[in-house]
């Protein structure tokens, strides 16, 4: 079983999009993800909330959370969204940086066209792994 850890700074828009894509569309026995960031928000964006509902999947219940060494410990990837130098650093793991805009603020048509790349990213990440 794989694992594989989406961060960002806030952990409450892109990085939880990415986790929910990843669980909902991969082979539970080959992997699963978990979203974290290094400074976690209060709570996932509502714009963020609105557009994943619209394709099926409900956050409401998602709560940001640290990144920690816990956490970190069994994964196998580590793929940040584009946070620059906020970006965590976790040694040992592989790496990827998708380099996305944060949905903070943004209308629901910008928030849906990043959900839209979040989607692409995350289905091209498992066939290239074949965890689908």
């Amino acid at each position: 079983m794989k694992k594989v850890i989406f961060a960002c700074v806030h952990n409450a828009g892109r990085s939880q999009m990415a986790a929910a894509f990843f669980n909902a569309m991969a082979d539970p026995t080959r992997a699963h993800a978990v979203s974290a960031g290094t400074q976690p928000g209060a709570r996932v964006h509502p714009e963020v909330q609105a557009v994943m509902a619209e394709v099926g999947i409900d956050l409401s219940e998602a709560r940001p959370r640290l990144l920690t060494v816990e956490l970190a410990r069994d994964a196998q990837w580590l793929i940040t969204m584009g946070c620059g130098d906020a970006c965590p650093f976790v040694p040992g793991l592989k790496r990827d940086d998708w380099p996305l805009e944060d949905p903070k603020g943004k209308s629901l048509e910008r928030v849906r066209e990043i959900r839209d790349d979040v989607r692409a990213r995350v289905l091209d990440l498992l066939s290239r792994e074949e965890w689908r």
